[in-house]
């Protein structure tokens, strides 16, 4: 797979939050043989974990792929965007705008137009979106080369809920890697989304 000229041999990416302990995370990350760790700024600056945390995420020598988690405008994420940048040294960005506080749907309408921002400079974009082909193509001709639907709500763990949608995502987008974000709750959901591409 090759993310923005990144090439990647596991499809699976990780995130960084809520382990029980730093060694659990450390153990979970190495275990799942992933190349890609999320990190939500937000999260672990709030938390305190500060230098403690970034250095036990660089040690594992993972890409690093910062998010903009709990952003609930356009520009709110483009703001976190920029100062992850900064923090991280990188340009990806796992871009997220909720539109909704209890499903954690994203607004898709600000997504769009952060991701238009943010490409312009100089972003690498992961785009946390609905599985819906119009929202695609506008993230496409934003500047995302990678879009990131969601399976069904984030932390919900049911699995991929529209399967035909998720399917015809990825007949109407068959040069763009698809990433399934959220919703998956067992091995088998994520072994669902890689038969299907």
């Amino acid at each position: 797979m090759n993310f923005y000229g990144t090439e990647i041999s596991s499809p699976l990416l990780m995130g960084t939050a809520q382990y029980p302990s730093p060694a659990v995370l450390v153990d979970a990350i190495k275990g799942s043989r992933t190349e890609i760790i999320t990190v939500s700024l937000r999260r672990e600056t709030a938390s305190g974990q500060g230098d403690g945390f970034w250095n036990i995420v660089k040690s594992l020598g993972c890409h690093i792929l910062p998010n903009t988690a709990g952003c609930h405008s356009a520009q709110e994420a483009i703001t976190t965007a920029q100062m992850a940048r900064d923090i991280f040294g990188t340009n990806w960005i796992k871009l997220e705008v909720i539109g909704h506080a209890d499903s954690l749907q994203p607004d898709v309408f600000g997504l769009i137009e952060a991701a238009g921002v943010l490409a312009a400079d100089g972003f690498q974009v992961f785009p946390y979106t609905t599985d819906d082909l119009i929202v695609g193509e506008k993230l496409v001709a934003a500047g995302c080369e990678i879009l990131m639907p969601w399976g069904a709500p984030i932390g919900s763990g049911q699995g991929l809920r529209c399967p035909d949608a998720l399917r015809a995502m990825r007949g109407h987008f068959p040069d763009i890697p698809l990433i399934i974000d959220a919703g998956i709750g067992r091995p088998s959901h994520a072994m669902q989304a890689m038969e299907w591409g």
